[in-house]
């Protein structure tokens, strides 16, 4: 029995975002019954408990700020090692999500070692590049980054640019990694048309099926959200642009509206978030077109979601975004004017046209990025023989 711990997302049943859905999936579509998965959930007890039959166990940290994830990876480390070591379990697996403790993990390297602990990071992506973090705390993450590079047995990477980032940036510690991908449901939502669920939200805020371009991503400025919004107001589309965000009138948001003045086009609309996944799946079906802005991290959760979904998206131009999307979607850069025209030319789309970039998008999410070839290969990476790791 290889028994792997999991720490670094919010824990399970999944309520948040990417890491947390992704702990979900890989404990519930769970193939071998030669993995026990143990999972750090953060929580204000200490409590144990079973769920997609693994063992969940809590980890009750104070609030003290920006410093309260730091301490939840390390208490959480703590836990699995104690668990480890008086349970004498054998060749156990400790999986870190995201880079928040590396200048901690130095403290542990011969602990680890002497209970015979492969430590494995899955490093997310360029969070240091995030603009919601102030200098020192970038500053903190890249380096956090580099010692998390530096001690870890295996890289276990979810975008192609991420893995060769980490390669060519930390080549002096000879870093071993694998690519693993981020994963997507390929079920159609179990909402109907008729239903009151769509139509109720569709007439809330005046919105028709087939007529609006979509966004749905977290409300800050590396998601492109001036771009897409200014260069979709130079259009003379008779669509909406709904957004789906957690918009907050903050700075960013004023700065914004400074920039764009969107609130005199009727056509933008803020509608809020939405947690009902049916319902989220729903509106993506129901979109003309899906713009893509994000310009940080590896592969995007709402990408792949929108790909196996809409059937017109408009990606930005990056590497990590043209990895996924390949020949299933259409590309704009932040040049002034170049989303307006790509806007346009998806307008002039014929029906054919926009069938075969929706089957294309489909057939990519469906060999390369199902949960079921996600949760194969890290069983696979999970039960290899650690003395053989030949990454």
């Amino acid at each position: 029995m290889t028994n792997v711990f999991i720490i670094g997302s919010k824990g399970i049943p999944a309520k948040y975002g990417g890491f947390e859905t992704f702990v979900d999936k890989l404990t519930l579509y769970k193939k071998s019954q030669d993995i026990m998965y143990h999972v750090a959930c953060l929580a204000t007890n200490d409590k144990q408990f079973y769920y997609n039959k693994a063992r969940c166990f809590n980890v009750n940290v104070k609030d003290i700020g920006s410093a309260k994830a730091v301490m939840y990876d390390l208490q959480a480390l703590n836990k699995s090692i104690k668990f480890i070591e008086s349970h004498n379990l054998n060749n156990p697996v400790i999986l870190i999500l995201a880079c928040r403790i590396g200048p901690f993990l130095s403290f542990y390297t011969k602990k680890l070692k002497k209970l015979g602990i492969s430590l494995y990071v899955n490093p997310d992506g360029h969070e240091w590049k995030r603009s919601k973090w102030i200098k020192p705390i970038r500053a903190y993450w890249k380096y956090s980054e580099k010692l998390m590079v530096k001690h870890a047995d295996l890289q276990i990477c979810d975008s192609k640019g991420i893995e060769e980032y980490i390669k060519t940036e930390y080549t002096n510690y000879n870093p071993k990694t694998t690519y693993v991908a981020y994963g997507a449901e390929l079920a159609k939502s179990k909402l109907k048309e008729n239903d009151a669920v769509i139509q109720d939200w569709l007439n809330k805020f005046t919105i028709q099926r087939k007529r609006y371009y979509l966004i749905v991503g977290r409300f800050v400025p590396e998601n492109s959200y001036e771009t897409m919004i200014r260069e979709f107001m130079k259009t003379d589309v008779d669509k909406d642009l709904v957004i789906i965000t957690n918009v907050e009138k903050n700075k960013f948001y004023d700065r914004l509206l400074a920039a764009t003045n969107f609130t005199n086009d009727k056509r933008i609309k803020f509608v809020g978030t939405v947690y009902d996944d049916e319902l989220l799946k729903k509106i993506r079906e129901e979109a003309y077109a899906y713009i893509h802005g994000h310009s940080v991290g590896g592969t995007n959760p709402s990408l792949l979601e929108a790909l196996s979904s809409t059937d017109v998206n408009l990606l930005l131009d990056v590497n990590f975004n043209k990895e996924v999307g390949k020949t299933g979607a259409l590309y704009f850069n932040n040049v002034e004017g170049n989303l307006k025209s790509i806007i346009n030319k998806a307008e002039k789309l014929e029906e054919k046209e926009i069938q075969t970039l929706s089957l294309t998008a489909t057939n990519i999410i469906k060999k390369f990025y199902s949960w079921d070839k996600i949760v194969t290969d890290y069983e696979e990476i999970f039960l290899q023989d650690k003395e053989g790791l030949n990454y």
